[in-house]
């Protein structure tokens, strides 16, 4: 029971989004003891992935804001005299402004069911406040069914033992780099769910199906949809980790497919690869040559620095205005490829910026990012089933009411659950949403405005519909954020058939709602059913569902900034609003490396025919039950069975 945990730990971990997952993952792996809780009721925190129904309740939730009441006072007893205490938070303000819109007849839905929906809503898991999964090697599948995302997915997909379905044929596989050109795909998923034949672009544009708010409704198991909005770049820090640490074995990943711009009040498709770039029809030829000059010239900037040095103190903006390129060129590379300010970003960042796109072209793809299947809040749960895997114990809606410090060290010594139990740790690991006010008096945070759209047709209708874009859309005022669009098709296992699920992100200003619907209103039709008149533009597709939210953004803050916390408790920030995930990796392997200097931070697992046993496993052996190959650990038979499905590949030695 969760309520007779061990009393002492190594590592006590606090929130389980993606930069606590990967740290709780890194020190079960060094053989440290981990005890990870959670007080919500599924895993990610604000990494999370939902289906819509989920959503709603969580939008439900944070419209609410219920204050949570103490339990019971009497841990307080278990406080000493030569001790002080750091009270934690019982209520999240990282959401705010929370505002969702149907745009469809919302009361015909009142009494639809969600397809193969429970009774009431699930347990996820035995790991919950009623009850701890420590697993072993051996008891690795139970994690899977642990993870909460499995009441989301697809009734077809078995969620119980396999960490990835071997149905994704022509999905992109994350393999070596010689590998890679032969085993990746860019067509369309052959999931069941995401196969849709090509239909020609006229009649996409021009019929697409009608989709009601009750179909949404019973379709929502087909949702998994983000609380943030981020891709993997292919040669960006995450992708290197899930290889490093054989955590892609957990996930599988789609790519990409195309990368957009918004100019002059048109969406287009931007070529942004060599073969992209000779096969556009929307460039001259002069304009070509003019392009693949200057990526070429980006992609080994550094050895001509002569070319840039009398630019170093301008914008990219400026330094892209004296290169010879047109008008719709510098528009491409500004917000498409370097995808920067026009008004902030200095020409040796847009550089970096732009070498880094080109530099993951190619790896596993056409376009450089990678998109995890059923969402990004498969990552954190992908490192917490490693973390089981090598010992680690989870608990979710397991609340914690404060931290126990010693008052002549001041080290912390112990946490004090909501059980009243006591348990002591070396170090402890806290989310930024669980530090009270008291706490934060001196931290400035920024916001994040998000939204989330559920569409009929995607912004741009091709032949094929089953693409993944990525849209970057200026600001119509300097010095105003850009507006990053990441666009998801039904192959990516988020959305049901016949919709797409869009998510525009950028650093707030104002509200999420004041900040986006601008853009969205430039996009997308917004009209209900009833308000559709003939005269609607036929090519903007129609808002089906929306909803808007601000979103703490704690990364960045210097540690010192936290008042009164202990050297041996450390802080993790929630998302940042950049496309990629590096700045959470960062943050967990310095503070790996802050508490164990001398260990390798997720190394790869070990070989199991390499593993020696001790006397007392062999036993069985001696009974006669197995012999010792059977007696592997299940992560053995896993590696085994997934080397076909997997998604994400170990490297081979070739780097």
């Amino acid at each position: 029971m969760a309520d007779n945990l061990p009393s002492e730990f190594d590592v006590v971990v606090i929130g389980t989004g993606l930069p606590e997952s990967i740290i709780a993952a890194a020190c079960a792996r060094s053989g440290q003891r981990v005890l990870h809780v959670d007080s919500r009721n599924y895993y990610g925190g604000n990494w999370a992935s939902f289906s819509f129904s989920g959503l709603l309740s969580w939008i439900k939730e944070n419209q609410q804001k219920t204050d949570t009441n103490d339990e019971c006072e009497d841990w307080r007893k278990l406080i000493l005299e030569n001790e002080e205490v750091i009270s934690l938070s019982k209520k999240d303000k990282t959401i705010q402004h929370v505002e969702d819109f149907c745009f469809g007849d919302r009361d015909s839905a009142e009494d639809v069911e969600e397809a193969g929906a429970l009774p009431k809503l699930p347990v996820f898991g035995a790991s919950g406040a009623e009850g701890v999964a420590q697993e072993s090697e051996k008891e690795c599948p139970p994690v899977e069914s642990a993870l909460p995302e499995a009441e989301s997915r697809e009734p077809e997909k078995a969620t119980g033992t396999e960490p990835a379905s071997a149905t994704e044929g022509n999905d992109a596989e994350v393999t070596s780099e010689n590998e890679s050109s032969h085993s990746t795909a860019l067509g369309e998923s052959t999931l069941e769910l995401g196969k849709t034949e090509a239909a020609p672009s006229e009649t996409s544009a021009q019929e697409p199906k009608k989709v009601t708010y009750s179909q949404i409704v019973r379709e929502g198991r087909r949702f998994n949809i983000d609380l943030v909005s981020k891709l993997l770049y292919s040669r960006g820090l995450l992708i290197d980790l899930l290889i490093k640490s054989n955590v892609s074995r957990y996930a599988e990943f789609k790519n990409a497919t195309r990368i957009l711009a918004f100019r002059e009040g048109k969406v287009e498709q931007v070529p942004c690869s060599r073969a992209d770039v000779f096969n556009s029809r929307q460039l001259t030829m002069v304009e070509k040559r003019m392009l693949m000059k200057f990526l070429t010239f980006c992609l080994d900037y550094e050895q001509h620095p002569d070319e840039y040095q009398d630019y170093k103190n301008s914008t990219f903006s400026q330094f892209l205005s004296t290169r010879k390129l047109t008008p719709s060129l510098q528009h491409f590379i500004l917000h498409s490829i370097a995808m920067v300010s026009e008004a902030d970003c200095s020409t040796l960042e847009g550089l970096q910026a732009t070498k880094k796109f080109l530099q993951c072209l190619g790896r596993y793809g056409n376009t450089p990012f990678l998109f995890p299947l059923y969402g990004q809040g498969e990552i954190p749960q992908c490192f917490c089933r490693l973390c089981a895997v090598f010992g680690g114990i989870y608990c979710l809606r397991h609340s914690v009411q404060c931290l126990v410090v010693d008052k002549e060290s001041g080290r912390c010594k112990a946490i004090v659950d909501h059980f009243g139990q006591r348990i002591s740790a070396n170090y402890f690991i806290v989310e930024d949403s669980y530090l009270s006010e008291s706490v934060c008096t001196n931290v400035c945070y920024r916001q994040i405005s998000r939204a989330v759209l559920i569409t009929d047709q995607s912004v741009l209708n091709t032949d094929s519909e089953q693409q993944v874009s990525v849209l970057t859309v200026p600001p119509v005022d300097p010095g105003k954020p850009a507006v990053c669009i990441i666009e998801l098709c039904s192959s990516t296992m988020t959305c049901m058939k016949d919709t797409y699920l869009v998510h525009l992100t950028c650093p707030s200003t104002k509200t999420a709602r004041e900040d986006l619907e601008p853009v969205v209103q430039k996009l997308f039709n917004l009209n209900t059913e009833e308000e559709e008149t003939e005269n609607e533009e036929l090519g903007k597709p129609r808002v089906l569902w929306a909803v808007y939210f601000n979103m703490r953004d704690s990364s960045g803050i210097d540690k010192n900034s936290y008042d009164g916390l202990p050297s041996n408790v450390y802080v993790c920030s929630g998302p940042d609003s950049a496309l990629g995930n590096d700045c959470a990796v960062k943050q967990a392997e310095t503070i790996f490396q802050e508490m164990f200097p001398t260990e390798e931070f997720c190394p790869p697992p070990p070989n199991p025919e390499d593993i020696i046993y001790d006397e007392d496993e062999i036993a069985p052996e001696e009974s006669g039950f197995s012999n010792l190959p059977e007696t592997k650990p299940e992560s053995s038979s896993e590696e085994s069975s997934s080397r076909d499905s997997t998604a994400v590949k170990k490297e081979g030695n070739e780097e």
